[in-house]
């Protein structure tokens, strides 16, 4: 975790209070993940950290873009990313991760890694299902989906003709 040095954060020598942090994420960062799902990433994090006695509160925000491909037609495009999330940190016997929101950092803790955090939290930003903004608005042109256009099943117009072996039902009335 060497490369992850920079999301090092020792609160050991910080004083009670709110301390700032910014953080600027890059394909490197999650390279280290061996996350290559990204083609591109231009994220800015920003974490408003507070130190009280007792607990640490962090507070996570991320804005940017991610490229990333068309689940439909595998055009690359900049996903925006806007998103937040807030941890608790708190001090007991032995470390707790199992929590989302509060983790149990061991007494005698001085230094927290925020990688994991930050990954998560951008992954976790992106949608399931991730569509290019010109398709809803009909002003991609691609060969897939035009494709898609010739393969869409042809509505069949209403007709009048009813099946005969219905009609023969309609004579025991």
């Amino acid at each position: 975790m060497g490369q992850f040095s920079e999301f090092l954060i020792s609160f050991i020598g910080l004083k009670d209070g709110i301390h700032r942090f910014d953080f600027k994420i890059d394909n490197k960062f999650f390279e280290g993940f061996d996350f290559l799902d990204f083609q591109k990433v231009e994220i800015q994090v920003d974490l408003v950290f507070e130190k009280k006695s007792t607990l640490l509160e962090l507070n996570f925000s991320a804005e940017g873009k991610v490229t990333v491909p068309c689940d439909i037609t595998t055009e690359l495009f900049k996903l925006p990313i806007d998103t937040a999330f807030r941890l608790v940190v708190k001090f007991g016997p032995e470390e707790n991760l199992d929590d989302d929101e509060i983790l149990i950092l061991p007494h005698g803790s001085y230094e927290i890694q925020l990688a994991q955090y930050i990954f998560e939290m951008i992954v976790l930003s992106v949608p399931q299902k991730k569509v290019h903004p010109g398709i809803a608005e009909g002003t991609l042109k691609s060969e897939v989906l035009e494709k898609l256009k010739d393969l869409q099943p042809q509505e069949k117009s209403p007709s009048n003709e009813t099946d005969p072996r219905w009609d023969k039902l309609k004579d025991l009335l």
